[in-house]
């Protein structure tokens, strides 16, 4: 008998069919294999939102190979990604090959290991309409708010720009924070700093005065607290030592995975998935083969399951004592709207340490790999335990504050630690202190401070609150980012998101006539109404033809209330003259992205190539600039303006400094560490360069 198992990628594949053996073959579909086409609506929405799938394009070929394997076999497993969208793929591919959809040949593996393939080819079921209409659900309404509303935003605002349901919200956070920022006025605020010295010791330590909840407010009452505190003794008044108990972290769910990676690696959230999903669909281990290294990498639960837990326990006790296990496992509590599909993201075999399998991995794979085990098997070690001591110091009425703690026992802090977006408190001794004790003023010092605003957001903290705001699912965080990126939004300004004036300029304009398409509480509403779909309880057309009929109101009052206005946005003047009418030219952008063009169109109809200077000569042939160029794939490299004449390139961008061994041109290195080096391979020099 023979049987044919399809998956979605060659690797997934690969890793599947060592555990099947020779009674399956399995086989890719590449992803998608049936969509909306791309180049109209195909949604009938006179037809009850019909939508109108077919091939994908440059597809067709792939789908003739599997029909004809499907049907040379015995029997068809679909075996795609164990969520919405994998049911969704099943899907199409039982419509194309004509395949019972009652039948049971769906399969799922959390994990792409022997135990989990078994697992999963044990269990067969039939396909899930309701997650399927989920998707599909989810599917239509992104292309008819994508595909009625992009065309309209272009005309009012600029060519080619796109409108969307989650990225319009993610636009609008950043452009909020943006004019919070803007608004915000500094408040000064000054605080009194203090060292003291106990009777007998050398050893200082800080302490900070404590006024309650009045501040001082300027220089003046500083300075009088001061004059109050001149000829002061200090005395302890009061000691308190106590214990604090601190918790491991839960393992990652998709977001706080993507939130770490991007904290602790300096990984864009498209970097970090597509890393995850290599684990997940399997590594060729040394002895092991090719084996999945983590669980199904797209889930928002928090569970375990007991054999995990299991061997996760032998190995703490085994590798670092007993006394690094808690009295009981841990189990840790989804958030109330997680779907709970499948477990946390953990490794497959928590005895299978990063550093042991490090050569069979990439770079990046092991970094991520290697944050996973450890956010795992940290989740499962005991308390870290500190010892803290609070005192407070008195002179002339005045009380002074000083806390510090010791760690005890460390617990889990021995193998990780979460990162956090705010600074953490650090560790301080303090000397032995007894109420009654008179200690010695070593320096009292008044320090100026301002109130901050509030941060811009980085990856992690826009995934952060978009998952707190339950806006969109954490499988399409990465897919989002990346978009309002690549329309140019917002911009990367190093690791916070900025937003751009085209970027301000679709909100406002998104605010004033579709409120409710970048309204939080109604995106977060619209989840959830997803999720009903999900359960069964509500029919996927009917959800759309709600929302729709209200949108289609709003979106034609828009294009009355609009009719003959364009919103102007404030071009960028370039030092260049048009030689044609004298003007200054400008930087515009269109279809294919920015040119210069003379601001006096239509009577003008100069344009020219924009091209980005880096301000530095090349260092080939000393004459032309070196300028910033992209491949297809938008990643940025250097080369020399003077191109096919100098054919000077790279990927790292030159600077004006030579080298003080060669005299060669020292070169930026791409990196989170900032390193100048040279490109002459016989020297070799390099140096770090200080932050300002």
């Amino acid at each position: 008998m023979s049987n044919l198992v399809i998956v979605e990628s060659p690797a997934k594949a690969k890793t599947i069919k060592k555990y099947l053996g020779k009674d399956y073959d399995v086989i890719a579909s590449m992803g998608h294999v049936r969509d909306l086409p791309n180049a109209r609506l195909s949604v009938d929405i006179k037809n009850n939102y019909e939508p109108n799938y077919s091939i994908i394009k440059g597809k067709e070929s792939l789908v003739k190979d599997i029909k004809s394997q499907a049907e040379s076999c015995d029997k068809v497993f679909l075996a795609t990604d164990p969520d919405r969208e994998g049911e969704a793929i099943s899907w199409h591919l039982a419509y194309i090959l004509d395949l019972d959809l009652n039948e049971n040949n769906r399969v799922e593996f959390n994990e792409i290991t022997k135990t989990g393939v078994k697992n999963g080819m044990e269990s067969p079921r039939s396909i899930n309409l309701n997650l399927v209409n989920a998707q599909q659900a989810r599917r239509v309404l992104d292309r008819l708010v994508g595909y009625k509303l992009s065309p309209f935003v272009s005309q009012k605002i600029r060519r080619g720009m796109s409108a969307g349901r989650v990225q319009s919200v993610a636009v609008r956070i950043i452009v909020d924070r943006e004019e919070e920022i803007r608004a915000f006025k500094p408040e000064e605020y000054w605080t009194i700093d203090a060292k003291f010295i106990p009777k007998g010791s050398r050893k200082s330590f800080p302490a900070t005065l404590y006024l309650g909840k009045e501040k001082i407010k300027n220089q003046e009452q500083a300075e009088k607290i001061l004059s109050e505190l001149e000829n002061a003794e200090y005395t302890v008044t009061e000691v308190k030592h106590g214990t604090r108990k601190k918790s491991p972290a839960p393992p990652f769910i998709t977001s706080t995975l993507q939130q770490e990676a991007s904290r602790k690696l300096g990984f864009q959230s498209r970097r970090t998935m597509k890393v995850a999903q290599e684990l997940y669909e399997g590594i060729e281990i040394d002895e092991l083969g090719a084996t999945g290294l983590i669980t199904y990498m797209r889930t928002d639960s928090l569970r375990i399951s007991n054999q995990a837990i299991s061997e996760v326990t032998n190995y703490i006790g085994a590798n670092y004592g007993d006394k690094y296990l808690p009295s009981k496992p841990r189990f840790f509590k989804s958030r109330s709207n997680a779907q709970d599909g499948h477990e946390a993201i953990r490794p497959t075999m928590p005895s299978l340490e990063p550093d042991k399998i490090k050569h069979n991995l990439t770079s990046d794979q092991y970094k991520l790999y290697n944050l996973i085990w450890k956010r795992f098997v940290a989740s499962q070690m005991s308390d870290c335990v500190q010892k803290t001591t609070r005192a407070d110091i008195e002179g002339n009425g005045y009380v002074f504050k000083a806390s510090g703690y010791t760690v005890d026992f460390d617990g889990f802090t021995m193998l990780y630690t979460e990162s956090k977006d705010t600074a953490e408190e650090k560790s301080l001794e303090l000397p032995p202190l007894e109420k009654g004790m008179s200690v010695r003023k070593r320096e009292i010092v008044p320090n100026q401070h301002f109130t901050q605003a509030p941060p811009r957001y980085t990856e992690a903290s826009l995934i952060k609150t978009l998952e707190e705001n339950g806006i969109g699912r954490p499988s399409t965080y990465a897919a989002t980012i990346s978009t309002i990126t690549s329309r140019e939004y917002v911009k990367r300004e190093s690791k916070v998101l900025v937003p751009t004036e085209l970027g301000e300029a679709m909100v406002k304009l998104m605010k004033e006539r579709f409120p409710k398409i970048v309204n939080l509480k109604f995106t977060a509403q619209m989840e959830q109404s997803l999720d009903t779909v999900e359960s069964g309880d509500v029919e996927w057309r009917a959800l759309i033809d709600d929302f729709y009929k209200d949108f289609e109101k709003t979106l034609a009052k828009a294009k009355t209330d609009m009719d003959g206005v364009k919103i102007q946005l404030e071009e960028d003047k370039t030092d260049i003259i048009c030689e044609k009418c004298g003007r200054n030219m400008v930087i515009k952008v269109g279809r294919y992205g920015k040119f210069i063009a003379c601001p006096g169109y239509p009577e003008c109809k100069n344009v020219k190539k924009y091209v980005q200077k880096t301000g530095i000569k090349c260092p080939k042939c000393g004459d032309g600039d070196v300028i910033t160029k992209q491949t297809k794939r938008k990643t940025v490299f250097y080369g020399c303006s003077n191109y096919p004449n100098c054919d000077f390139v790279s990927w790292n961008e030159p600077t004006n400094e030579r080298c003080p061994n060669c005299g060669e041109v020292l070169f930026k290195k791409k990196g989170k560490k900032q390193i100048l080096f040279c490109e002459n391979k016989d020297c070799g020099y390099e140096k770090a360069v200080k932050s300002k």
